[in-house]
């Protein structure tokens, strides 16, 4: 019978998936930025806050996970 994966261990190769591939997404939009391409001002800070606000996100999610852990008090 197989192994049951553990919860740090599902996290552990999730996350060891998923964050090269946001990473390499993120390097494609570099890409953008060269000659062959022409972009307003505008348009970027578009992308970047688009980009800022999804890490921002993902920040707060693990905040919050670690913060109410800590809430109790007496």
């Amino acid at each position: 019978m197989a192994e049951v994966e553990s919860k740090h261990d599902k996290f552990k190769r999730l996350a060891t998936q998923r964050v090269p591939n946001a990473v390499k997404k993120i390097e494609l939009l570099g890409h953008l930025s060269s000659s062959a391409y022409e972009s307003t001002t505008e348009e970027v800070d578009k992308i970047i806050g688009a980009l800022q606000q999804a890490v921002d996100g993902v920040k707060e999610k693990f905040s919050k996970k670690t913060t109410q852990a800590s809430k109790f008090q007496l």
